[in-house]
């Protein structure tokens, strides 16, 4: 079985569809999607060279977010320089083993970034609940633990994944209908039986996606009964201002990850699916640094001091 699943599949490339395949689109798609990266990195480590200079921002939240943006600058590299050169050559192919190293980093990196954001809202839980044991409880021994634990569930489970695409076989179709190489799109090209496929990756995803995101909605509903319970509305505002940047991002990334991923593959449709692709792979890692830095006032003041020490 499997010797026949890898020389049937090996023998072609994939071709991707790209975003549009009308020809007059592809031009104003490049000059759209490269400004779009290059605000995404320009931002992101705009954001790690603030954070690092500034000792004030020495803390717990900060160490997330600077790895959030390196994570965020290295997922949207996965994606969109292969679609950049799409949009402007004839061919679109991406092979067989380049489709799997660009599924493995996507979902290692994509996974990653959620179980960063889920670090993030138990680091406000404990600042805002338990604020008096916050150096205790949130120590930088415990938040490169939570870092590295992030890294690693994360690989695993895109390494495993890959491992179950490498075993199917491809037949008379080699064209991925999407702009990068994701699991439902190539699933759907398979002649392998991909019923069980589907099933352990729908199971798996659910544990992979879920955990964090339960976590996530855990810390905000403690963090919310807390923060009823201060008499003052300047309190309450106060606290909850430091959660608004966090809760924006988690939104944007998890609405659209859930509208992609949590459908059966026979309401699967390309068009709306690309659209709500762009929105997390693109989108929101363009989003963040904006987001983090113009509600944050810590962040504004780490941006001038870095702008001074740049004209000096």
């Amino acid at each position: 079985m499997n010797n026949h699943s890898s020389s049937s599949s090996s023998t072609s490339d994939f071709i991707l569809l790209g975003l549009s395949t009308n020809p007059w689109m592809q031009k104003p798609l490049f000059g759209i999607f490269i400004i779009m990266y290059l605000v995404t990195v320009m931002g992101n480590v705009l954001i790690i060279l603030v954070i690092r200079s500034d000792s004030r921002l020495h803390t717990p939240m900060y160490f997330f977010l600077s790895n959030l943006s390196f994570m965020d600058i290295c997922f949207t590299t996965v994606i969109v320089p292969k679609m950049l050169v799409n949009f402007l050559s004839e061919t679109k192919t991406i092979s067989y083993v380049g489709c799997l190293v660009q599924m493995y980093f996507f979902m290692a990196l994509g996974n990653t970034d959620s179980y960063l954001l889920a670090s993030m809202a138990i680091d406000r839980l404990v600042a805002i609940c338990n604020p008096l044991h916050y150096d205790v409880v949130m120590r930088p021994q415990r938040c490169l633990l939570m870092l590295l634990g992030s890294c690693t569930i994360s690989h695993l489970h895109a390494l495993f994944r890959v491992l179950l695409m490498s075993r199917l076989s491809f037949c008379a179709s080699h064209v991925i209908k999407h702009f990068f190489c994701d699991t439902q799109p190539v699933l759907k090209l398979s002649c392998s039986d991909t019923s069980s496929s589907q099933i352990v990756v729908m199971t798996e995803t659910l544990a992979v996606i879920v955990t964090p995101f339960l976590c996530i909605l855990f810390s905000y509903m403690r963090i919310i009964v807390t923060v009823l319970r201060i008499p003052s509305a300047a309190g309450k505002w106060k606290a909850f201002s430091t959660c608004g940047s966090h809760l924006t991002v988690v939104v944007l990334f998890y609405g659209s990850i859930i509208y992609v991923y949590f459908r059966p593959l026979s309401m699967y449709s390309v068009v709306k699916d690309r659209v709500a692709t762009v929105m997390y792979t693109v989108v929101t890692p363009m989003m963040n640094p904006f987001i983090y830095s113009l509600r944050n006032k810590d962040m504004k003041r780490g941006l001038r001091k870095l702008m001074g020490k740049v004209h000096l």
